[in-house]
């Protein structure tokens, strides 16, 4: 019985050690590790307009801005509005007894008189005259009196019109009182506005930029207004190519329609084009990579990885102008990755689902076969 135990131990060991020696000497299959070539997202060039903007201070004021100034000196006997009233264009403001109203309307009076008189004496000699009583001569003369009365009657009459325009004060614009002095018994003089009328709705706002912008901006352009959190639109209506000495900057002028909200004064922001690209070939700003500050992309062709120089242009936070290097039908890779190099493979992430996709289903039907 031991003998059978103990042959049966040897022979474990004989298998065992010619197990070793055969694994010893007999070359063993080297084991290859395949790596996946990345996978990317890629996509073609689009043609689309980039609009750089660069925010500037400007400062709200009226279309039109009025000062009504008095024609004629005098003491103010009545008044008909007040600070921050709306008035109409040929609206009463206020009466001035300017002191020269009566004076007129008795010269008036008196050219009136003198007037009739002669047209009275006219006719007369008209008679006479046709009677053949009196000479050719001496009907001209009445004639000539008879006009010159005319005249000092409309020389008169216009300067008494005068003076009861000057005494009544109206509105030539429609809009706000902004400013008033007008008070009774206050006298009123030529060299002293009497109130500020700033006209309704559309406000202007005025701003100044640098000699850089300069070219960038010109009559008929938008730019976007912001003042508490509202946002208006404005025209630019004028653009002033003399540079302010005070400031160095050229002065910009626009117009705001619809901007009653905004007060007159008061400080907004305003964003003007700085520079901009119509109809630029654009990539995504993170697919451009630089070498020594040479811009290059890269793109994916037949399941290969090519990098490509290009001459980039204007860009705002999600695309950049390109000018040359790739064209509209290139497939510019839009994902990093460390492993992307001239020649690399790749494969795009759509192609990627889609073989996982089939791969899926290949298993699922073996299984179900199974």
């Amino acid at each position: 019985m031991k003998k059978g135990v103990i042959i049966a131990v040897g022979a474990v060991i004989v298998v065992a050690a010619g197990a070793f020696a055969v694994s010893r000497y007999w070359p063993s299959k080297e084991v290859v590790e395949v790596v996946a070539p990345p996978v990317v997202k890629a996509e073609k060039p689009e043609v689309a307009d980039i609009e750089l903007f660069r925010s500037l201070i400007g400062t709200v004021e009226p279309s039109d801005l009025v000062y009504v100034i008095p024609k004629a000196a005098g003491e103010i006997t009545a008044v008909y509005v007040k600070n921050g009233d709306y008035v109409t264009e040929g609206q009463l403001l206020c009466e001035i007894d300017t002191k020269q109203v009566d004076a007129a309307r008795l010269q008036l009076e008196a050219a009136q008189v003198q007037l009739k008189d002669a047209q009275t004496n006219l006719e007369r000699m008209r008679v006479l005259y046709a009677s053949g009583d009196i000479s050719a001569q001496s009907f001209e003369q009445v004639q000539s009196g008879a006009k010159s009365a005319q005249i000092q009657y409309d020389s008169a009459k216009l300067a008494y019109d005068y003076q009861i325009e000057f005494s009544s004060i109206t509105a030539t614009i429609s809009g706000k009182i902004e400013s008033s002095t007008m008070e009774v018994h206050s006298m009123a003089t030529q060299s002293s506005p009497l109130c500020v009328i700033s006209s309704e709705g559309t406000k202007t706002v005025n701003f100044a930029v640098t000699e850089a912008v300069l070219d960038k901006v010109k009559e008929g352009d938008q730019i976007r207004i912001e003042k508490s959190g509202s946002e208006y639109i404005g025209t630019v209506t004028e653009v002033n190519t003399m540079v302010d000495a005070a400031t160095g900057l050229f002065k910009v002028k626009a117009s705001v329609e619809n901007g009653d909200a905004l007060v007159n004064g008061a400080t907004v922001k305003l964003y003007v084009t700085s520079d901009k690209a119509d109809h630029a070939l654009t990539v995504l700003v993170d697919s451009v990579y630089y070498d020594n500050g040479n811009p290059y992309v890269y793109t994916f062709e037949d399941g290969m990885v090519h990098r490509k120089d290009v001459e980039t242009g204007i860009s705002d936070s999600e695309k950049m102008e390109i000018i040359s290097g790739v064209s509209k039908d290139d497939l510019v890779i839009t994902t990093w990755s460390p492993e992307l190099y001239e020649g690399a493979p790749a494969v795009l992430e759509d192609e990627a689902e889609n073989a996982v996709t089939v791969e899926t289903a290949e298993i699922a039907e073996t299984e179900a076969a199974e």
